[in-house]
Protein backbone atom coordinates (compact mmCIF):
# COMPACT_ATOMS: atom_id res chain seq x y z
CA UNK A 1 0.00 0.00 0.00
CA UNK A 2 1.11 3.55 -0.69
CA UNK A 3 2.30 5.32 2.47
CA UNK A 4 0.08 7.97 4.03
CA UNK A 5 2.28 11.09 3.95
CA UNK A 6 1.40 14.25 5.85
CA UNK A 7 3.25 17.52 5.27
CA UNK A 8 3.02 20.33 7.82
CA UNK A 9 3.62 23.72 6.22
CA UNK A 10 2.81 25.29 2.85
CA UNK A 11 6.04 27.26 2.40
CA UNK A 12 8.94 26.54 0.02
CA UNK A 13 9.91 23.24 1.70
CA UNK A 14 6.34 21.98 2.00
CA UNK A 15 5.42 22.82 -1.60
CA UNK A 16 8.47 21.11 -3.09
CA UNK A 17 7.99 18.07 -0.85
CA UNK A 18 4.38 17.78 -2.02
CA UNK A 19 5.44 18.22 -5.64
CA UNK A 20 7.96 15.35 -5.42
CA UNK A 21 5.38 13.04 -3.83
CA UNK A 22 2.69 13.86 -6.39
CA UNK A 23 5.15 13.26 -9.23
CA UNK A 24 5.67 9.77 -7.79
CA UNK A 25 1.94 9.06 -7.83
CA UNK A 26 1.21 9.69 -4.14
CA UNK A 27 -1.55 11.89 -2.74
CA UNK A 28 -0.12 13.67 0.33
CA UNK A 29 -2.00 15.84 2.80
CA UNK A 30 -0.64 19.37 3.25
CA UNK A 31 -1.64 21.11 6.48
CA UNK A 32 -1.09 24.86 6.42
CA UNK A 33 -1.69 27.30 9.27
CA UNK A 34 -1.88 30.14 6.74
CA UNK A 35 -4.90 31.15 4.73
CA UNK A 36 -2.96 30.55 1.51
CA UNK A 37 0.22 28.75 0.54
CA UNK A 38 3.64 30.40 0.26
CA UNK A 39 4.87 30.39 3.84
CA UNK A 40 6.33 33.54 5.34
CA UNK A 41 8.82 34.62 2.69
CA UNK A 42 6.42 33.98 -0.20
CA UNK A 43 3.26 34.78 1.74
CA UNK A 44 0.46 35.37 -0.73
CA UNK A 45 -1.71 38.45 -0.59
CA UNK A 46 -5.40 37.92 0.17
CA UNK A 47 -7.85 37.15 -2.62
CA UNK A 48 -8.86 40.36 -4.37
CA UNK A 49 -5.57 42.18 -3.72
CA UNK A 50 -3.74 43.15 -6.91
CA UNK A 51 -0.20 44.23 -5.99
CA UNK A 52 2.38 42.94 -8.45
CA UNK A 53 4.92 40.22 -7.65
CA UNK A 54 7.72 42.73 -8.19
CA UNK A 55 6.20 45.08 -5.61
CA UNK A 56 5.52 42.33 -3.07
CA UNK A 57 8.66 40.21 -3.36
CA UNK A 58 11.30 42.38 -5.06
CA UNK A 59 14.31 40.26 -6.05
CA UNK A 60 12.38 37.12 -5.08
CA UNK A 61 9.42 37.82 -7.41
CA UNK A 62 10.30 35.12 -9.96
CA UNK A 63 10.79 32.44 -7.32
CA UNK A 64 7.59 33.42 -5.52
CA UNK A 65 5.59 33.20 -8.75
CA UNK A 66 7.12 29.81 -9.57
CA UNK A 67 6.29 28.40 -6.14
CA UNK A 68 2.71 29.68 -6.22
CA UNK A 69 2.12 28.37 -9.74
CA UNK A 70 3.57 24.98 -8.79
CA UNK A 71 1.23 24.63 -5.83
CA UNK A 72 -1.81 25.80 -7.79
CA UNK A 73 -1.10 23.00 -10.27
CA UNK A 74 -0.90 20.46 -7.44
CA UNK A 75 -4.09 21.27 -5.56
CA UNK A 76 -6.28 18.75 -7.35
CA UNK A 77 -3.74 16.00 -6.66
CA UNK A 78 -3.39 16.43 -2.91
CA UNK A 79 -5.47 17.17 0.16
CA UNK A 80 -4.89 20.78 1.21
CA UNK A 81 -6.01 21.94 4.67
CA UNK A 82 -5.42 25.72 4.98
CA UNK A 83 -6.08 27.73 8.15
CA UNK A 84 -5.43 24.57 10.14
CA UNK A 85 -3.24 24.47 13.24
CA UNK A 86 -1.32 21.33 14.18
CA UNK A 87 -1.29 21.69 17.95
CA UNK A 88 0.13 18.31 18.95
CA UNK A 89 1.82 15.21 17.53
CA UNK A 90 1.52 11.74 19.00
CA UNK A 91 2.72 8.35 17.75
CA UNK A 92 1.90 8.25 14.02
CA UNK A 93 -0.83 10.91 14.25
CA UNK A 94 -1.17 14.68 14.12
CA UNK A 95 -3.79 16.57 16.10
CA UNK A 96 -5.16 19.65 14.41
CA UNK A 97 -7.87 22.23 14.67
CA UNK A 98 -9.54 24.46 12.09
CA UNK A 99 -11.92 27.02 13.51
CA UNK A 100 -13.68 25.01 16.20
CA UNK A 101 -13.33 21.66 14.43
CA UNK A 102 -10.90 19.16 15.98
CA UNK A 103 -9.43 16.32 13.96
CA UNK A 104 -6.80 13.59 14.25
CA UNK A 105 -4.97 12.40 11.14
CA UNK A 106 -2.84 9.24 11.06
CA UNK A 107 0.34 9.05 9.00
CA UNK A 108 3.01 6.62 7.91
CA UNK A 109 5.45 9.45 7.20
CA UNK A 110 5.39 13.02 8.49
CA UNK A 111 7.40 15.85 6.90
CA UNK A 112 7.53 18.86 9.22
CA UNK A 113 8.20 22.08 7.30
CA UNK A 114 7.40 24.49 10.13
CA UNK A 115 9.59 27.37 8.96
CA UNK A 116 11.35 29.90 11.12
CA UNK A 117 10.49 32.77 13.44
CA UNK A 118 12.33 35.93 14.43
CA UNK A 119 15.24 35.58 16.81
CA UNK A 120 14.91 38.46 19.24
CA UNK A 121 17.09 40.15 21.83
CA UNK A 122 15.15 42.43 24.20
CA UNK A 123 15.90 46.12 24.50
CA UNK A 124 14.60 48.45 27.18
CA UNK A 125 11.14 49.64 26.11
CA UNK A 126 10.47 46.96 23.50
CA UNK A 127 7.14 46.25 25.19
CA UNK A 128 5.81 49.64 23.99
CA UNK A 129 2.91 49.50 21.54
CA UNK A 130 4.32 49.96 18.06
CA UNK A 131 7.22 47.52 18.49
CA UNK A 132 7.06 44.59 16.08
CA UNK A 133 9.35 41.82 14.99
CA UNK A 134 10.75 42.14 11.47
CA UNK A 135 8.67 39.13 10.48
CA UNK A 136 5.55 40.74 11.91
CA UNK A 137 6.24 43.91 9.95
CA UNK A 138 6.58 41.81 6.81
CA UNK A 139 3.27 40.02 7.46
CA UNK A 140 1.48 43.36 7.78
CA UNK A 141 2.86 44.48 4.43
CA UNK A 142 2.12 41.25 2.54
CA UNK A 143 -1.13 40.10 4.11
CA UNK A 144 -2.81 43.37 5.08
CA UNK A 145 -1.24 45.67 2.52
CA UNK A 146 -0.25 48.21 5.17
CA UNK A 147 2.80 49.39 7.09
CA UNK A 148 3.31 49.25 10.85
CA UNK A 149 3.66 53.01 11.19
CA UNK A 150 4.11 56.32 9.39
CA UNK A 151 7.78 56.76 10.39
CA UNK A 152 9.61 53.50 11.08
CA UNK A 153 12.96 52.42 12.51
CA UNK A 154 14.30 49.01 11.47
CA UNK A 155 16.73 47.60 14.05
CA UNK A 156 18.71 44.42 14.57
CA UNK A 157 20.88 42.46 12.17
CA UNK A 158 20.75 39.87 9.42
CA UNK A 159 19.45 39.64 5.84
CA UNK A 160 15.83 40.03 6.98
CA UNK A 161 16.64 43.50 8.33
CA UNK A 162 17.59 44.68 4.84
CA UNK A 163 14.92 42.69 3.02
CA UNK A 164 12.04 44.12 5.07
CA UNK A 165 13.53 47.61 4.94
CA UNK A 166 13.76 47.47 1.14
CA UNK A 167 10.23 46.09 0.86
CA UNK A 168 8.90 48.96 2.97
CA UNK A 169 10.80 51.50 0.87
CA UNK A 170 9.30 50.05 -2.32
CA UNK A 171 5.84 50.23 -0.72
CA UNK A 172 6.33 53.96 -0.14
CA UNK A 173 6.90 53.86 3.62
CA UNK A 174 9.09 56.39 5.42
CA UNK A 175 12.09 54.67 7.04
CA UNK A 176 13.70 56.90 9.66
CA UNK A 177 16.81 54.69 9.93
CA UNK A 178 18.17 51.17 9.60
CA UNK A 179 20.19 50.35 12.73
CA UNK A 180 22.46 47.31 12.36
CA UNK A 181 24.36 45.84 15.32
CA UNK A 182 26.87 44.11 13.02
CA UNK A 183 29.89 45.84 11.52
CA UNK A 184 31.32 46.22 8.04
CA UNK A 185 34.48 44.35 9.08
CA UNK A 186 32.42 41.36 10.22
CA UNK A 187 30.93 41.19 6.74
CA UNK A 188 34.31 41.36 5.09
CA UNK A 189 35.59 38.53 7.30
CA UNK A 190 32.60 36.40 6.27
CA UNK A 191 33.09 37.00 2.54
CA UNK A 192 34.79 33.65 1.75
CA UNK A 193 31.75 31.75 3.10
CA UNK A 194 29.28 34.14 1.46
CA UNK A 195 30.85 33.52 -1.95
CA UNK A 196 29.49 29.95 -1.74
CA UNK A 197 26.23 31.35 -3.20
CA UNK A 198 27.20 34.36 -5.38
CA UNK A 199 23.59 34.93 -6.51
CA UNK A 200 22.39 35.30 -2.92
CA UNK A 201 25.24 37.68 -2.15
CA UNK A 202 24.30 39.73 -5.20
CA UNK A 203 20.69 39.98 -3.98
CA UNK A 204 21.92 41.26 -0.62
CA UNK A 205 23.94 43.96 -2.31
CA UNK A 206 20.88 44.92 -4.36
CA UNK A 207 18.86 45.43 -1.16
CA UNK A 208 21.43 47.86 0.22
CA UNK A 209 21.30 49.78 -3.06
CA UNK A 210 17.53 50.17 -2.69
CA UNK A 211 18.09 51.82 0.69
CA UNK A 212 20.93 53.98 -0.61
CA UNK A 213 18.86 55.19 -3.56
CA UNK A 214 16.02 56.11 -1.19
CA UNK A 215 18.54 57.93 1.04
CA UNK A 216 17.65 55.85 4.08
CA UNK A 217 20.32 56.39 6.76
CA UNK A 218 22.05 53.11 7.70
CA UNK A 219 24.14 52.86 10.88
CA UNK A 220 26.32 49.80 11.57
CA UNK A 221 27.92 48.56 14.76
CA UNK A 222 25.26 50.16 16.98
CA UNK A 223 24.17 49.00 20.42
CA UNK A 224 20.45 49.40 21.17
CA UNK A 225 19.86 51.46 24.31
CA UNK A 226 16.13 52.10 24.57
CA UNK A 227 12.87 52.25 22.68
CA UNK A 228 11.25 55.43 23.97
CA UNK A 229 7.51 55.83 24.44
CA UNK A 230 4.61 55.69 26.88
CA UNK A 231 1.60 53.46 27.60
CA UNK A 232 -0.68 56.18 26.28
CA UNK A 233 1.02 56.94 22.96
CA UNK A 234 3.25 53.92 22.29
CA UNK A 235 6.63 54.23 20.58
CA UNK A 236 8.02 57.73 20.14
CA UNK A 237 11.70 57.08 19.35
CA UNK A 238 14.74 54.81 19.44
CA UNK A 239 18.06 55.51 21.12
CA UNK A 240 21.26 53.66 20.24
CA UNK A 241 24.96 53.99 21.01
CA UNK A 242 27.25 54.38 18.01
CA UNK A 243 30.58 52.48 17.84
CA UNK A 244 32.45 55.36 19.47
CA UNK A 245 29.99 55.51 22.38
CA UNK A 246 28.03 58.55 21.26
CA UNK A 247 24.28 58.18 21.74
CA UNK A 248 21.85 59.17 19.02
CA UNK A 249 18.05 59.16 18.96
CA UNK A 250 15.60 58.74 16.07
CA UNK A 251 11.99 59.91 16.27
CA UNK A 252 9.50 57.30 15.06
CA UNK A 253 6.09 55.80 15.79
CA UNK A 254 7.01 52.17 15.06
CA UNK A 255 10.00 49.85 15.37
CA UNK A 256 10.70 46.53 13.62
CA UNK A 257 13.22 44.41 15.51
CA UNK A 258 15.04 41.15 14.83
CA UNK A 259 18.36 39.28 14.70
CA UNK A 260 18.17 36.83 11.81
CA UNK A 261 15.87 33.82 12.31
CA UNK A 262 15.51 30.71 14.46
CA UNK A 263 13.92 27.39 13.49
CA UNK A 264 10.37 26.83 14.71
CA UNK A 265 11.04 23.52 16.47
CA UNK A 266 8.11 23.00 18.84
CA UNK A 267 6.40 20.42 16.63
CA UNK A 268 9.65 18.48 16.25
CA UNK A 269 9.92 18.55 20.04
CA UNK A 270 6.37 17.22 20.46
CA UNK A 271 7.14 14.47 17.95
CA UNK A 272 9.92 13.33 20.30
CA UNK A 273 12.86 14.31 18.11
CA UNK A 274 16.29 14.44 19.74
CA UNK A 275 17.97 17.87 19.97
CA UNK A 276 21.65 18.82 20.10
CA UNK A 277 23.32 22.13 20.88
CA UNK A 278 24.87 23.82 17.83
CA UNK A 279 27.92 25.79 18.94
CA UNK A 280 28.05 27.83 15.74
CA UNK A 281 24.40 28.89 15.83
CA UNK A 282 24.35 29.03 19.63
CA UNK A 283 21.00 27.30 19.83
CA UNK A 284 19.41 23.86 20.24
CA UNK A 285 18.51 22.22 16.93
CA UNK A 286 16.72 18.96 16.12
CA UNK A 287 19.02 16.16 15.03
CA UNK A 288 18.71 15.25 11.32
CA UNK A 289 20.72 13.31 8.78
CA UNK A 290 21.73 14.65 5.37
CA UNK A 291 18.31 13.83 3.90
CA UNK A 292 16.15 15.26 6.70
CA UNK A 293 15.44 12.10 8.71
CA UNK A 294 14.95 12.89 12.38
CA UNK A 295 15.78 10.62 15.31
CA UNK A 296 12.16 9.35 15.22
CA UNK A 297 11.32 6.79 12.55
CA UNK A 298 8.82 8.18 10.06
CA UNK A 299 9.38 11.84 11.02
CA UNK A 300 11.33 14.06 8.60
CA UNK A 301 12.32 17.70 8.99
CA UNK A 302 12.87 20.13 6.13
CA UNK A 303 13.32 23.83 5.45
CA UNK A 304 14.11 26.55 7.95
CA UNK A 305 12.27 24.59 10.65
CA UNK A 306 15.28 22.28 10.73
CA UNK A 307 18.16 24.55 9.66
CA UNK A 308 17.91 28.22 8.68
CA UNK A 309 19.50 28.32 5.24
CA UNK A 310 17.02 30.43 3.26
CA UNK A 311 14.14 29.82 0.87
CA UNK A 312 16.24 28.36 -1.95
CA UNK A 313 17.71 25.76 0.39
CA UNK A 314 14.27 25.08 1.86
CA UNK A 315 12.92 24.11 -1.56
CA UNK A 316 15.75 21.65 -2.03
CA UNK A 317 15.52 20.18 1.47
CA UNK A 318 11.75 19.72 1.06
CA UNK A 319 12.24 17.74 -2.14
CA UNK A 320 15.09 15.76 -0.56
CA UNK A 321 12.97 14.83 2.47
CA UNK A 322 10.16 13.63 0.19
CA UNK A 323 12.61 11.49 -1.79
CA UNK A 324 13.90 10.07 1.50
CA UNK A 325 10.34 9.13 2.46
CA UNK A 326 9.90 7.25 -0.81
CA UNK A 327 13.29 5.57 -0.49
CA UNK A 328 12.46 4.42 3.05
CA UNK A 329 9.17 2.93 1.84
CA UNK A 330 10.81 0.98 -0.95
CA UNK A 331 9.60 3.21 -3.77
CA UNK A 332 11.92 3.61 -6.75
CA UNK A 333 10.51 7.00 -7.61
CA UNK A 334 11.70 9.15 -10.45
CA UNK A 335 14.06 11.71 -9.02
CA UNK A 336 15.71 9.55 -6.36
CA UNK A 337 18.87 9.70 -8.46
CA UNK A 338 18.89 13.45 -7.74
CA UNK A 339 19.41 12.94 -4.00
CA UNK A 340 23.20 13.19 -4.12
CA UNK A 341 23.00 16.42 -6.12
CA UNK A 342 20.52 17.90 -3.66
CA UNK A 343 22.82 17.02 -0.76
CA UNK A 344 25.72 18.78 -2.48
CA UNK A 345 23.65 21.88 -3.12
CA UNK A 346 22.48 21.98 0.50
CA UNK A 347 26.10 21.74 1.65
CA UNK A 348 26.81 24.95 -0.30
CA UNK A 349 23.85 26.66 1.32
CA UNK A 350 25.12 25.52 4.72
CA UNK A 351 28.45 27.22 4.02
CA UNK A 352 26.61 30.38 3.01
CA UNK A 353 24.51 30.22 6.20
CA UNK A 354 27.73 29.97 8.21
CA UNK A 355 28.88 33.13 6.47
CA UNK A 356 25.66 34.92 7.39
CA UNK A 357 26.15 33.98 11.06
CA UNK A 358 29.65 35.42 10.89
CA UNK A 359 28.57 38.56 9.04
CA UNK A 360 25.49 39.19 11.22
CA UNK A 361 26.29 37.61 14.60
CA UNK A 362 23.71 36.99 17.31
CA UNK A 363 24.44 39.75 19.91
CA UNK A 364 24.75 37.47 22.95
CA UNK A 365 26.88 40.08 24.74
CA UNK A 366 23.88 42.43 24.99
CA UNK A 367 22.08 40.10 27.42
CA UNK A 368 24.54 40.72 30.26
CA UNK A 369 24.19 44.50 29.93
CA UNK A 370 20.39 44.68 29.81
CA UNK A 371 19.10 47.00 32.56
CA UNK A 372 17.25 45.11 35.30
CA UNK A 373 13.98 46.85 34.40
CA UNK A 374 14.07 45.56 30.82
CA UNK A 375 11.20 43.18 30.14
CA UNK A 376 12.49 39.89 28.72
CA UNK A 377 9.22 37.92 28.57
CA UNK A 378 6.56 40.22 27.17
CA UNK A 379 3.72 37.72 27.68
CA UNK A 380 4.31 37.50 31.45
CA UNK A 381 6.11 40.87 31.93
CA UNK A 382 9.19 39.18 33.44
CA UNK A 383 12.19 41.48 33.66
CA UNK A 384 15.90 40.78 33.32
CA UNK A 385 16.25 41.72 36.99
CA UNK A 386 13.69 39.09 38.02
CA UNK A 387 15.53 36.41 36.05
CA UNK A 388 18.81 37.41 37.68
CA UNK A 389 17.16 37.30 41.10
CA UNK A 390 15.90 33.79 40.43
CA UNK A 391 19.41 32.66 39.48
CA UNK A 392 20.93 34.39 42.52
CA UNK A 393 18.41 33.36 45.17
CA UNK A 394 17.23 29.92 44.01
CA UNK A 395 20.29 28.71 42.15
CA UNK A 396 18.20 28.00 39.03
CA UNK A 397 20.65 27.69 36.16
CA UNK A 398 18.51 25.56 33.83
CA UNK A 399 15.86 27.09 31.58
CA UNK A 400 12.87 25.03 32.75
CA UNK A 401 13.76 25.43 36.41
CA UNK A 402 14.07 29.19 35.96
CA UNK A 403 10.71 29.08 34.16
CA UNK A 404 9.10 27.37 37.16
CA UNK A 405 10.36 30.06 39.55
CA UNK A 406 9.81 33.11 37.34
CA UNK A 407 7.11 32.18 34.74
CA UNK A 408 9.43 33.24 31.88
CA UNK A 409 8.20 31.46 28.75
CA UNK A 410 4.82 30.49 30.24
CA UNK A 411 2.82 32.92 28.12
CA UNK A 412 1.01 32.66 24.83
CA UNK A 413 4.16 32.34 22.73
CA UNK A 414 5.62 29.59 24.99
CA UNK A 415 9.07 31.12 24.77
CA UNK A 416 9.23 31.60 21.00
CA UNK A 417 10.28 35.21 21.46
CA UNK A 418 11.91 35.24 24.90
CA UNK A 419 13.42 31.75 25.13
CA UNK A 420 16.77 32.47 23.50
CA UNK A 421 17.34 35.82 25.18
CA UNK A 422 16.14 34.48 28.53
CA UNK A 423 18.69 31.67 28.31
CA UNK A 424 21.41 34.23 27.58
CA UNK A 425 20.43 36.28 30.64
CA UNK A 426 20.50 33.15 32.81
CA UNK A 427 23.87 32.04 31.44
CA UNK A 428 25.41 35.47 32.01
CA UNK A 429 23.99 35.75 35.54
CA UNK A 430 25.11 32.23 36.49
CA UNK A 431 28.49 32.51 34.69
CA UNK A 432 27.86 29.21 32.88
CA UNK A 433 27.98 28.23 29.17
CA UNK A 434 24.77 28.78 27.24
CA UNK A 435 24.61 25.07 26.37
CA UNK A 436 24.29 24.15 30.05
CA UNK A 437 21.15 26.29 30.43
CA UNK A 438 19.26 23.93 28.14
CA UNK A 439 16.06 24.79 26.30
CA UNK A 440 12.42 25.28 27.18
CA UNK A 441 10.50 22.06 26.63
CA UNK A 442 7.67 22.14 24.11
CA UNK A 443 4.14 21.77 25.45
CA UNK A 444 0.86 21.00 23.72
CA UNK A 445 -1.07 22.88 22.58
CA UNK A 446 1.64 24.86 20.79
CA UNK A 447 -0.78 27.76 20.44
CA UNK A 448 -4.05 28.63 22.22
CA UNK A 449 -7.13 26.65 21.16
CA UNK A 450 -10.84 27.57 21.25
CA UNK A 451 -12.54 26.49 24.46
CA UNK A 452 -15.32 24.71 22.56
CA UNK A 453 -14.10 22.14 20.03
CA UNK A 454 -16.16 19.70 17.98
CA UNK A 455 -14.38 16.47 17.13
CA UNK A 456 -14.54 15.15 13.59
CA UNK A 457 -14.31 11.46 12.75
CA UNK A 458 -10.69 10.34 13.08
CA UNK A 459 -8.93 9.02 9.99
Amino acid sequence: MAPRVVIIGGGPAGVRAAQALVQAGLRPTVIDEGRRDGGQIYRRQPEGFSRSYETLYGTEAERAASLHQSFDALKSKLDYLPETLVWNISANAVHMVSGTRYRTLAFDALIICSGATDRLMPVKGWHQAGTYSLGGAQVALKSQGCGIGSRIVMMGSGPLLYLVSAQYVKAGAQIAAVLDTSTFMQRMAALPHLLAIPAALKKGVALTRVLSKARVPVYRGVQPVEIKGSPQTGVSGVQVALPGGKRIEFACDAVALGYHLRPETQLADLAGCHFTFDDDAQQWLPQIDNDGRSSIKGVYLAGDGARVRGADAAERSGRLAALAVMHDHGMQAAGTKDMEGLRAELARFSRFAAGLREAFPWPAKFAASLPDETIVCRCEAITAGELRRVVRETGAQEANRAKAFSRVGMGRCQGRYCGHAGAEVIAAAACVPLSSVGRLRGQAPVKPLPVALTEEVAQ
